[in-house]
């Protein structure tokens, strides 16, 4: 299986697991945890977060 070495840089290899996020009707995008729904913090630029899945 391949690696991103070097392990250990503090860096996420690969997608972030069980959260979403969506767009909001203003442009904002605001992640949820799937566990339990609970709303997480809102990106204010207007780009999506970087590696976590969208909700359609």
């Amino acid at each position: 299986m391949a690696t991103n070495p070097p392990s250990g840089d503090g860096h996420r290899n690969g997608a972030v697991r069980g959260r979403s996020q969506f767009e909001r009707p203003n442009g904002n995008w605001q992640k949820r945890n799937s566990g339990n729904g609970q709303f997480m913090p809102m990106k204010d630029d207007g780009k999506p977060y970087k590696g976590v899945r969208r909700e359609k």
